[in-house]
């Protein structure tokens, strides 16, 4: 019950917040467009969420009893925030948009991350954001009596300190377009792909599991930017482009 009034809360402010944001820094894209854009991001995020989430534990989704439930009952962030991209470019493309749209859902979406793990926290071992055992100090019992790596606190912080180091670069820096989206992303993948080695869980090869195959793919994606990080910067602020 928490943990869905935070989920729900945390939707709630990131909307609010891109709204707001949107008022306050104006927009580059038509009010048509950013509702195609919108709507592509949502569809995809749900999609992919499940998808991602189901495909956590390939065969106990194969012997589920039913395959669409146990898809429909299952989902993940990284799923969302790469379904959601594959959805805006979609859009963009049916719409013939070609400028990023990404800048202005940064922020509201580390908001609304930070949210919905405060309740991934509240639910313990009853939502599957638990870390593997561990005998560190700081180490919790989520509710099965063993101490465990609590992965969601570590994201809150990580998630905290992204956001800090964001608004440090923007003030440093004059971006391109869409860039400090594409910060966030590659920072949050590389995140997620260290992190699910100390969660538990069905495994591909190598050790690694869906989530982190899925992270190798968006930072793949985003190859580029990773290579040529300097792509993203127009100019230092104070200096001339």
């Amino acid at each position: 019950m928490l943990h869905g009034l935070f989920e729900f809360a945390g939707i709630f402010v990131a909307f609010r917040y891109y709204v707001w944001l949107r008022k306050q820094q104006g927009d580059t894209i038509s009010q048509e467009h950013r509702i195609y854009a919108i709507t592509g991001a949502a569809l995809g995020a749900v999609i992919g969420a499940r998808l991602v989430g189901a495909m956590e534990n390939l065969p106990e989704w194969m012997s589920a009893p039913s395959a669409w439930a146990y898809f429909a009952g299952n989902k993940t962030l990284v799923g969302g925030l790469l379904g959601g991209l594959a959805g805006v470019e979609i859009a963009k493309k049916i719409a013939g948009e070609k400028r990023s749209t990404g800048d202005l859902f940064t922020y509201p979406l580390l908001a609304g991350m930070i949210i919905g793990r405060i309740g991934c926290f509240s639910a313990g071992i009853h939502e599957e954001t638990y870390g593997v055992p561990s005998h560190l100090p700081w180490s919790m019992d989520l509710g099965d009596g063993i101490a465990r790596h609590p992965v969601t606190l570590y994201e809150i912080v990580f998630l905290v300190l992204l956001w800090i180091g964001l608004a440090s670069v923007r003030r440093r820096f004059v971006l391109d377009e869409g860039a400090l989206f594409k910060l966030f992303m590659i920072a949050y993948l590389v995140y997620r792909f260290l992190q699910d080695f100390i969660k538990p869980g069905w495994r591909y090869c190598l050790g690694m599991g869906t989530i982190q195959l899925v992270c190798i793919a968006g930072l793949l994606y985003y190859g580029r930017y990773i290579i040529h990080p300097r792509s993203l910067i127009v100019s230092k602020r104070g200096h001339a482009s």
